[in-house]
């Protein structure tokens, strides 16, 4: 099979590869034997050798099984399926399993093939949700979330109202994979079976990958959007989500939408109320949700389709704001608020891109509404806010925490001295002390890191992630007193918020056996 398929992509990806002198040499017997290897419940693979063989009765054989496949397990003939397939349908579906990750994939169809790839796939679950056919975001924010077809809310938030061209052709794409995973699943195949199945096409078939870090930090945004990740088979943990989230719909599994800190997972929701978790960053494996949970995580934060839109917006935002381009910031923070109407969070950055333009009062009064907010999947809340309010912090000093280093010693040594000069003017600011810290651990300097967190908190004890950093710091330099006492307050911290890091008791119990011996 795996020689087959080798050279299925060495024809398929050359233009002069498929010459009828290839046919010629196969004998019936050779045809015969490279038909019955095919899948057979891969679309992909049938067109493939339709592809080469067109004119040969096991190459016909080949395209039967496809339309058969592409019409459902109880296809009997009198489907709307169109005969032939529009020719880019075939290629697409074909470089589902010849074209390399990584590369571009997607194939400009024409408004007639993908309105054939349409019908092909009208039998797909997202086809009776209200959002299939909303044409605009105003349509989509007025929809109930459970109405939404995501990949359709996804395209119009990225492309807006008038590209209906390009949202019909990425459509068309999702409907081909779904089509191609739903070919090798019974008709009652459990929500399990889904999920492998979505899982081994996307991070097999299709190799989706997670970006090298030196690219998706400097370009989250391309590595998030659904267009974006579909062509370059690369995306961020959200990027790579909404993608599966869009296939999951079409073959009717419901999925949720976890958020810790920072990240996005899937998870589905068994009827006896425990959980698979799809870990899009890993190949869709099921970690353990207590391995997401941390000193200042206390519980996951779900969330719904419309806010998964709005985080796509707050990705590119970050972009902006790292790059220095405010006012770009600001319009792409303005565009995910309304996805997002509850998120303290994001209203905050919105407040501060404000200011960052120009408009302090605007900016002032969001902040005065959110800054004391603890949201509730945190032991305690973040700090920058109120260190604004209260003058000990500028906006340049809250943008210098979030510049981009590259983790080389050149860059992180360039936010060291700007987070220096910041806090030669704001030596109470507290987030810029915790920077600082931060970067002396990157460059393996303790000490230098103690030094700052000792600054932290003797403005503020309350902080748990603070008073962690203190503890391990204080244990690997075998002060034990000083530990027990940083752990002693972090472990009061996150009891007051009925949490309990594991890692806290096992660092306990470490400690009790060190001090006594």
């Amino acid at each position: 099979m795996k020689t087959f398929l080798a050279i299925l992509s060495a024809c398929i990806l050359s233009a002069t590869a498929l010459v009828a002198s290839d046919v010629v040499t196969k004998t019936p017997q050779q045809l015969d034997a490279l038909y019955h290897g095919l899948d057979p419940s891969s679309i992909s693979q049938h067109l493939a050798f339709y592809k080469l063989y067109p004119d040969t009765p096991q190459g016909r054989d080949a395209y039967d099984d496809a339309i058969h496949l592409l019409g459902g397990n109880s296809y009997d003939g009198s489907t709307t399926i169109t005969t032939p397939l529009p020719s880019n349908a075939i290629n697409t579906m074909v470089s589902l399993i010849t074209v390399p990750g990584g590369t571009t994939t997607t194939t400009p169809f024409t408004d007639d093939e993908c309105l054939a790839i349409s019908n092909i796939a009208s039998r797909l679950k997202n086809r009776h949700l209200p959002g299939y056919n909303a044409a605009t975001e105003e349509e989509v924010l007025s929809l109930d979330d459970t109405d939404i077809d995501i990949a359709r809310a996804l395209l119009l938030s990225y492309y807006g109202d008038d590209d209906v061209e390009e949202i019909s052709r990425y459509e068309a794409l999702l409907d081909i994979m779904s089509l191609e995973i739903l070919a090798g699943l019974s008709d009652e195949a459990p929500p399990e079976d889904i999920i492998r199945a979505i899982s081994r096409f996307v991070f097999e078939t299709m190799r989706f990958r997670f970006p090298p870090e030196s690219l998706y930090r400097q370009d989250i945004d391309y590595y998030t959007f659904l267009p974006s990740v579909l062509d370059s088979r690369r995306g961020v943990c959200l990027g790579v989500s909404t993608l599966y989230l869009c296939i999951a719909q079409r073959l009717g599994l419901d999925l949720e939408v976890v958020t810790p800190p920072g990240h996005i997972f899937l998870r589905y929701r068994h009827d006896d109320g425990t959980f698979t978790n799809i870990e899009t960053t890993a190949r869709g494996i099921d970690i353990p949700t207590e391995s997401y949970l941390g000193i200042n995580t206390r519980s996951l934060q779900e969330r719904s389709y419309k806010e998964v839109i709005g985080l796509a917006h707050y990705n590119q935002a970050s972009v902006w704001w790292q790059g220095g381009d405010y006012d770009k910031a600001l319009a792409s923070y303005q565009k995910a608020v309304p996805y997002l109407p509850n998120d303290t969070i994001a209203q905050e950055f919105l407040a501060y891109a404000f200011i960052a333009t120009g408009d302090k009062n605007k900016g002032k009064k969001i902040l005065k509404a959110v800054h004391d907010v603890t949201p509730d999947d945190l032991v305690c809340r973040d700090t920058i806010a109120d260190e604004y309010l209260d003058g000990n912090v500028d906006i340049d000093g809250i943008a210098m925490l979030f510049t981009h280093t590259d983790e080389t010693r050149v860059s992180i040594f360039e936010k060291q001295e700007k987070l220096h000069d910041i806090l030669e003017l704001y030596p109470k600011f507290r987030a810029g002390h915790l920077a600082l810290s931060i970067t002396w651990l990157q460059l393996s300097r303790e000490k230098e890191a103690l030094q700052s967190l000792q600054k932290y908190h003797a403005l503020d004890s309350g902080d748990p992630t603070v008073e962690y950093y203190l503890s391990t710091i204080y244990f690997s330099r075998q002060d034990y007193k000083n530990a027990y006492i940083h752990l002693s307050n972090v472990l009061a911290l996150t009891a007051s918020r009925d949490h309990k890091p594991k890692a806290l008791e096992i660092m306990k119990r470490t400690l009790e056996v060190r001090s006594s011996e």
